[in-house]
């Protein structure tokens, strides 16, 4: 059995409504079945109960199988009732047999025309469906016209118009429904479909940035490093850093994939090295291997170690030197970054001076589990602290 998808607002409301007609199909039934017994001796004996079990009970049916999966059968079920109630309307005159009936009485099929016609909604398109609206309305009210005694022809146009205005009512508003779930439908298979390319962008995206970062801040790093004739332990880390992250991007390792505390440190290192090559990096806590460092996590803290490098760089004057101080525990990681050099107040930032306020502070406090603060007085150095907790 095939399942449809991708419909679910349109099923949705097309079970609502098999549900609603084969209800309403019960309570015409019962409503009138006194007019179906009364009716019944003025016609042939085989058309009352061929046209009871056909009309009622395909429009019964309609709402017992809204139970099912498959959508096809409510579909299937209710053009079976709209064409039921319409052959009913056409066998009529060849069952009729007489007499006449009273001016004010007319056929039980005149009493649900409308009803007949929300099945067809469901099941055919919705020109279709009033096109099944008006052939039924008129049909009915002819019989009436035919079998009742003294009848008016201008009373027929006027039954006629107000069965196709009344019944109009509650069919156009089931074909709207429809209509909308429909749209619902389409508005929601977009909506996934440009979240899915708008997804595929952004993960190409952070691939090329990540690729280029890597370029620029592991590959960089690593030949500066070496060419300062750097102890060969952090050449070496540096490099290997480098190229595990390398070869993560061509054999397709996904960017989010967690950091080792080691790859962490060395990540770090590179940033370091880029931002501020005299700069001392010391590591405490290297025995925490268990921990695993989310990639925006390592990324976020290595930017925002690299801005505050490169502001010391530029404001905490020229014989001033910086350390970086890196503590990885069981619960997170620790940096700070600490210059001797002449330190600031503060209060006397220029607002449109955004380096401190949203390339550190900013997007440290953005980051889940992340923190930063800055320790600074004029005259005694200045100290970044960036922290993140793995909890």
């Amino acid at each position: 059995m095939s399942v449809r998808t991708g419909h679910e607002n349109t099923d949705r409301i097309l079970r609502m409504f098999a549900r609603f007609v084969g209800v309403g199909y019960v309570a015409y039934l019962a409503i009138l079945l006194p007019s179906i017994t009364a009716m019944a001796p003025r016609l042939a004996s085989w058309w009352t109960p061929a046209a009871v079990v056909t009309v009622f009970g395909s429009g019964i049916t309609i709402s017992l199988v809204s139970f099912r999966r498959d959508t096809r059968a409510i579909r299937i079920t209710a053009g079976v009732a709209a064409a039921a109630f319409l052959l009913a309307a056409f066998t009529w005159p060849l069952a009729w047999i007489g007499p006449p009936v009273p001016g004010a009485e007319g056929v039980w099929l005149a009493g649900f025309p409308g009803l007949a016609s929300i099945a067809a909604v469901i099941a055919w398109p919705t020109a279709v469906a009033f096109g099944h609206l008006v052939v039924g309305c008129v049909a009915v009210q002819l019989i009436n016209y035919g079998v009742r005694v003294d009848s008016s022809l201008t009373m027929l146009v006027a039954e006629i118009a107000f069965a196709i205005m009344f019944c109009t009512l509650f069919v156009g508003g089931a074909a709207m429904a429809m209509r909308t779930g429909r749209i619902l439908d389409s508005t929601t298979e977009q909506t996934h479909s440009a979240a899915a390319t708008a997804a595929a962008h952004r993960a190409r995206a952070v691939e090329q940035d990540r690729f280029a970062a890597l370029t620029h801040d592991g590959v960089m790093a690593t030949l500066l490093t070496a060419s300062r004739r750097a102890p060969k332990a952090a050449s070496a880390g540096l490099a290997t850093a480098t190229l595990r992250e390398l070869d993560a991007i061509a054999g397709g390792v996904t960017s989010d994939q967690s950091f080792s505390a080691a790859a962490t440190l060395a990540y770090l290192r590179a940033a370091t090295a880029e931002a501020d090559h005299d700069a001392a990096f010391r590591v405490s806590g290297r025995g925490t291997d268990d921990l695993q460092v989310p990639a925006d996590v390592a990324r976020t803290i290595a930017s925002a170690l690299a801005e505050a490098l490169r502001n010391s760089h530029r404001h905490a004057g020229p014989s001033a030197t910086s350390t970086v101080e890196v503590a990885v525990t069981e619960r997170g990681i620790r940096v700070r970054v600490i210059d001797d050099g002449v330190g600031f107040d503060r209060s006397t930032v220029a607002p449109h001076r955004l380096g401190v306020t949203v390339s550190i502070l900013g997007r440290m406090r953005q980051l889940p589990g992340g923190s930063a603060w800055i320790d600074s007085t004029p005259g005694h150095g200045t100290t970044v602290c960036l922290d993140w907790d793995a909890a």
